[in-house]
């Protein structure tokens, strides 16, 4: 066998590079016309899930869970808002109603670093940049505005604007954006509290005139916590608001996928037809005028 000449194997290693790169463009090709968006695809499939446990679907909620997010805190059975949400992305990433199983958990517990017991969990997180260095959120499900709640009789029962409250005594729990709200759109020097049990204790006691808590949560307490409560009304919207994601743990797997279920009952008008039925946010607490 005659001995191949040194410019014969140059020729035939660059007719090798030419044939490999010419494969791996019609395979790049392939892969990105198609093979790619079947692999997108089939990561959110309830088969490729990486949840906590296989075939099942763990969510957690707050010990207890309160109306109108949970009714009776009772969340498996998918009546309150929170609930009827949770269920509705179930549906989405493909887990029937019995292949979901519900955990409790703190709310502090929740919001720090760490493994999780649970896939998501909801109980009214507010998305913030300080809580994504700890945890992942979901797209936001609910964004709610801010109401003043008060009693029958009281100072500012009645008031139909901000103007009329600039010297009332409100008050709100300690890093909410209800403390944010007193002080940036009425204006005022807030009374902070520990949390919303301790706020609505000293309204019951008159210590202050009113106090601040985002909608849904004014509902409950003007009709269930506090002796003749009313919601004065809702601050105007800001054009953001305290937006409530699906928390996970960090870097989870799934993120991306519960994040698209929330986009998907968003787009179908699933998530409007939940929030319409279980909180009703335009059912007195009209805006207050500037």
């Amino acid at each position: 066998m005659p001995t191949p000449r040194k410019g014969d194997n140059v020729q035939k290693k660059k007719s090798l590079i030419f044939a490999v790169s010419l494969a791996l463009a019609f395979g790049l090709t392939a892969c990105s016309n198609s093979d790619s968006t079947e692999v997108a695809s089939a990561s959110c499939e309830k088969a490729d899930l990486a949840t906590v446990t296989d075939g099942k679907l763990t969510i957690a909620t707050g010990e207890p869970a309160y109306y109108p997010w949970i009714i009776d805190d009772k969340p498996e059975s998918g009546e309150g808002f929170e609930g009827a949400v949770a269920y509705a992305v179930a549906k989405q990433l493909g887990f029937s109603n019995d292949e979901v199983v519900w955990v409790r958990t703190t709310f502090d517990g929740a919001v720090t670093p760490g493994e999780k017991n649970f896939d998501f969990n909801l109980q009214q997180f507010s998305i913030t940049e300080e809580r994504k260095t700890a945890v992942d959120f979901s797209s936001p499900y609910y964004t709610a505005p801010q109401a003043i709640v008060s009693y029958k009789g009281s100072k500012i029962a009645g008031k139909t604007s901000i103007a009329e409250l600039k010297n009332a005594k409100l008050g709100a729990a300690v890093g909410t954006t209800s403390l944010d709200a007193i002080e940036n759109q009425i204006g005022v020097k807030p009374q902070v509290f520990n949390d919303n049990a301790a706020g609505v204790t000293a309204l019951k006691n008159g210590q202050i005139d009113g106090l601040v808590v985002d909608l849904p949560t004014a509902f409950y307490l003007s009709g269930v916590e506090v002796k003749d409560g009313l919601i004065v009304g809702q601050l105007p919207s800001t054009g953001a608001g305290d937006q409530f994601g699906l928390l996970l743990s960090k870097g989870s797997k799934i993120t991306t996928c519960v994040s698209g279920a929330v986009d998907a009952i968003t787009a179908d008008g699933t998530l409007a037809g939940i929030t319409d039925k279980w909180l009703a946010t335009d059912a007195g607490a009209p805006v207050l005028k500037p």
